[in-house]
């Protein structure tokens, strides 16, 4: 997994795309996250899930101090990260960037929760009494919502990245996510 994600980083194109999403990319969204709200998944490989929630509960210890609150984060990242087909570590990033791992964190924009998810998107899915505060919701909008945009980009991280953070056109989102991957999230 760590070479695939140094792969990533070392293959990007660094072209940056300007169009904002059509309708009909709208409407795939949507489908994909009325899909992911209503599916469910877990831990494949138990032996591996245990290591890798080990070696990243240290280190996200300094912003989480709270063990249980910790371990819980985790396992759900895990879960959705691998639902999506994204590494746990991209996401944790993302998360890092988005809100600091505040749950609670809500944006100028309206964003909400740890991968700052905007709450028009529940009404848009038919499920506008969830709450992008809750845990499993948020991590499963977001990870549906950034595995849409890496998709959509051909697997081009930097793009995905700024299509996610509204920042179509400029690198700056997508430089400090991928800064603090490689620098705290990575496998060592």
């Amino acid at each position: 997994m760590l070479k695939l994600l140094g792969g990533l980083l070392l293959a990007f194109n660094l072209n940056i795309v300007t169009a904002d999403a059509t309708t009909n990319d709208q409407s795939e969204l949507r489908l994909l996250l009325q899909q992911a709200i209503e599916s469910s998944d877990s831990f494949k490989d138990r032996f591996d899930a245990e290591v890798w929630l080990l070696d990243m509960s240290s280190r996200l210890k300094k912003l989480l101090p709270e063990k249980k609150e910790r371990i819980n984060l985790l396992k759900v990242v895990h879960q959705e990260a691998k639902r999506s087909d994204l590494h746990p570590e991209l996401v944790l990033a993302v998360i890092h960037i988005e809100s600091r791992f505040d749950r609670f964190a809500i944006s100028r924009a309206g964003a909400q929760g740890l991968m700052q998810v905007m709450p028009f998107w529940l009404k848009e899915i038919g499920h506008p009494e969830d709450n992008l505060v809750d845990l499993k919701t948020n991590l499963r909008m977001g990870c549906t919502i950034l595995k849409y945009y890496l998709d959509k980009e051909k697997g081009d991280l930097v793009r995905a990245l700024a299509r996610y953070n509204g920042s179509t056109g400029r690198r700056v989102y997508s430089d400090k996510v991928l800064d603090i991957l490689r620098t705290h999230w990575f496998k060592r």
